[in-house]
């Protein structure tokens, strides 16, 4: 286990106090790339949206949901819900 500096460790804690937020603005980002993406990358793209939904504690039923019709736009729905607090 590596020692950090006291510098590296308050940089650390700030990343995982501000983790939600930061997974919030991914998967934002993740559904605009979603909407103008073709092919394996947009495949790589729903696992990590998958991904960060979990982390989001967003329920498996609507992770399901969204992952099965694999429509941006159901997704932008679940991004709208996390912003707006209705997914907590």
């Amino acid at each position: 286990m590596p020692e950090y500096s006291n510098y590296q460790k308050d940089v650390i804690k700030r990343y995982y106090d501000n983790r939600e937020s930061i997974d919030q603005q991914r998967l934002s980002e993740l559904c605009t790339n979603l909407f103008l993406t073709e092919g394996k990358k947009k495949q790589k793209l729903w696992e990590k949206a998958q991904e960060i939904m979990e982390r989001l504690n967003v329920p498996p039923t609507r992770i399901d949901h969204v992952l099965k019709s694999a429509d941006p736009a159901i997704l932008a729905e679940v991004v709208k819900d996390l912003e707006s607090g209705a997914i907590r």
